[in-house]
């Protein structure tokens, strides 16, 4: 069964913006830390997460460009791209944090391109 849908990828040009939404399925969201992890070719990486108190944390390559955020009445997870590069071409999932508790979507696809 489905427990976590991600929406919004799309392509866009260097510098764009894109914001992806992540819906999600259960009754312990609001006392879970999530995630937003991305798969290039032969890489998976989590690139941004968010406690259930709102503390959130980036890698070095998206700081000041992407803001993860959570709406805990609609279990939606958001992250915010901006400026975007070539380099941050890549599926996009989302997942509990640390662990991750749900079975992996679909993602959604990323393109930074000219």
């Amino acid at each position: 069964q489905v427990q976590l849908v991600e929406s919004g990828g799309g392509s866009v040009p260097p510098g764009g913006s894109l914001r992806l939404s992540c819906a999600v399925s259960g009754s312990v969201f609001s006392i879970s830390g999530m995630g937003w992890y991305r798969q290039a070719p032969g890489k998976r990486e989590l690139v941004a997460s968010i406690t259930s108190g709102n503390r959130t944390d980036y890698i070095a390559a998206v700081k000041g460009r992407f803001i993860i955020s959570r709406d805990n009445a609609k279990k939606m997870l958001y992250l915010q791209m901006n400026s975007l590069m070539p380099e941050d071409t890549a599926v996009y999932y989302c997942n509990t944090y640390p662990n991750q508790w749900y079975s992996w979507g679909q993602g959604t696809q990323v393109t930074v391109s000219s």
